[in-house]
This record gives structure tokens, C-alpha cells and sequence, in this order.
């Protein structure tokens, strides 16, 4: 599968890198407003190819996209230190309405893998712009977020987070929702499978992952200035579900119809992925208290997009 990239910096550079040494895509380009950025980022990776599998990687204009059967959008401005996902919009939504129109000159045919900042309503915008179905536009949404919650629970228990079936839902954000009460351990419940290792969750053990989860990123870009190793995994794992039509379930972003009584909003629930993008959503069985958060998310993404001017 050929994919394309637009926004040759750290995100895109990086979701670039794993899908070459991963062999996912048999070609890659990278696309960006710095020609020169791209070039060097196109030639760094390929010199990383002889030590993995065999990938044709390249940079151009989006006139290059043409084919393209995914293009990751990975343009906009970067998260400054204490600024929310949701104050970006307003700046990013700008340079979207040029970018989208020229992917979809250029590659109708493509899946659009939304990454840019504040990603669901990014999303949205992008469903809106491009005039594709939902099921065509993905934000990356929590499939980061997942993973740290993932990754974090592994670590209490001891045992791989590949071992961790949990979920956050909502906006990748502030407002996101840690899915507890529907979280497994292999096939067991977690706080059976928590009292059966010895390793209980307690209040303040829950309160730790997750604050863990949520400042995950904030903490990140305190110490290097952004996020771009996880998400460009997270990105390449999404890649791979629609090449090989897996059929996955994945945490992403896709404007849904109706959400804990909240109509037409994007946000991250488990969906299964495929070849033509996202054919299924699920709900998680929640407690109360989550469908209430779910809900108060659902409206803080919906108010936020309706606000924007396109």
C-alpha cells in the first residue's frame, strides 16, 4: 500500500519510521510546506531501510499523493507548553482548509488518518471539509491514550500490557475517560485478576494511572517540547489494520452519529478497522459515573466544533 504523509515534522517523521521498519507500506511519501524538510526526512528513513523490511520512500507535492490508499495528516502547529489540545484548534483549522482540498484533489480515493491537534474535533472538521463518509476519516484519537492506560496497568500488574483489554474513551484530551469498569485482564475482570495477583487496585493506585494517563503528554512536553514516538507507533498501528484488513478494534476518532444522547460528534470509542476504514463502532458497558463523563465529553467536542467557523 502506498501512503502519504503531510507534515514532515516529528509526527509525521516519526509515523514515517514505523511504517518503514515495520514494512507495512511499500511506498511512503511525505509531503510539506518545507520541501527541504521533507527531502531530508524521506532520505534519513530510507537509510534505515536496509536494516528492515524493503520500502520505497520519497518526498513531493501533493500531486505525489496520487494512489494513495492512506494519507496521514499530520500538519499544523505544534502544542505549546500549557496549552490544551482544544486551544490549538482555532490555528490548525486554518491550515486545514488548505491541505484537505489539495489531498483530495490529488488522492480521492484515500483513507484520511487525521493526527494534528486537538484531533477529534480535527476530525470532524476534516469530515467536513473533505466531504467523505465518516468511516473514511479517522482521527487518531485515544489509541495513545489506550496505550498508556494499557501500559500502566501491565506495569502494576506485572504482566503485558498485549495481556490488558482496557479502553479510554472521549476526546484525546482533558475531558477523556478512562473505561475502569469494563477493563480485563486476559478474560478476567480486572479487579479479580488485580486480587488474584496480589496487586489490588486500590483508590489511590487508581488515582495514580490515572493521573499517569492523562498528564502523560503534558509531562512529555514539559521535558522535550512534544509527543511524536507514540503516536507515530499509534499511527502506524492503524495503518496496518486498514493494508491488511484486519478487521481490528481500535481507539480512534470518526464522527458518530449519537453518543450518550449527543448527536453527530467526533470522539474515540473502540472501532473496528479495516480496508474501507471503520465498518463497526462499540460501546463499552460503563458505570454510571463514566457514561456521565462520556457524555459531558461528547458535549465539550460538540460545542467546540459548532463554534468553528468553515
Amino acid at each position: 500500500m502506498k501512503v502519504g504523509i503531510v507534515g514532515a515534522g516529528m509526527v509525521g517523521s516519526a509515523a514515517a519510521n514505523a511504517l518503514a521498519l515495520a514494512g507495512t507500506a511499500s511506498e511512503i511519501v511525505l509531503v510539506d510546506r518545507n520541501a527541504a524538510l521533507a527531502r531530508a526526512q524521506a532520505e534519513d528513513i530510507a537509510h534505515a531501510v536496509p536494516f528492515a523490511a524493503p520500502v520505497t520512500l520519497r518526498a513531493g507535492g501533493y500531486d505525489a499523493l496520487a494512489g494513495a490508499g492512506v494519507v496521514i495528516l499530520a500538519a499544523g502547529v505544534a502544542q505549546k507548553p500549557g496549552e490544551t489540545r482544544l486551544q490549538l484548534l482555532s490555528r490548525n483549522a486554518e491550515v486545514f482548509r488548505d491541505v484537505v482540498g489539495a489531498v483530495m484533489r490529488h488522492a480521492p480515493d484515500a483513507i484520511l488518518l487525521i493526527a494534528t491537534n486537538p484531533v477529534d474535533v480535527m476530525t470532524q472538521v476534516t469530515t467536513r471539509l473533505s466531504g467523505l463518509l465518516p468511516a473514511r476519516v479517522i482521527g487518531s484519537g485515544t489509541i495513545l491514550d489506550t496505550a498508556r492506560f494499557r501500559s500502566l496497568l501491565g506495569r502494576h500488574l506485572g504482566i503485558s500490557p498485549h495481556s490488558v483489554h482496557a479502553y479510554v474513551l472521549g476526546e484525546h484530551g482533558d475531558s477523556e475517560v478512562l473505561a475502569w469498569s469494563s477493563a480485563r485482564a486476559g478474560s478476567v475482570p480486572l479487579a479479580s485478576f488485580a486480587a488474584q495477583v496480589n496487586a489490588p487496585i486500590t483508590a489511590h493506585v487508581r488515582a495514580e494511572i490515572d493521573t499517569g494517563v492523562r498528564n502523560a503528554a503534558y509531562t512529555i512536553i514539559a521535558g522535550k517540547g512534544a509527543t511524536w514516538y507514540g503516536i507515530g507507533a499509534g499511527l502506524a498501528r492503524i495503518v496496518l489494520a486498514i493494508a491488511q484488513d484486519q478487521q481490528a478494534v481500535l481507539s480512534a476518532s470518526t464522527l458518530t452519529p449519537e453518543v450518550e444522547g449527543v448527536t453527530d460528534v467526533a470522539l474515540s470509542l473502540p472501532r473496528v478497522i479495516g480496508a474501507a476504514g471503520v465498518s463497526a463502532t462499540l460501546m463499552p458497558e460503563l458505570a454510571p459515573e463514566e457514561s456521565a463523563a462520556l457524555a459531558r465529553s461528547a458535549r465539550l467536542l460538540k460545542d467546540t466544533a459548532e463554534a468553528l467557523p468553515l
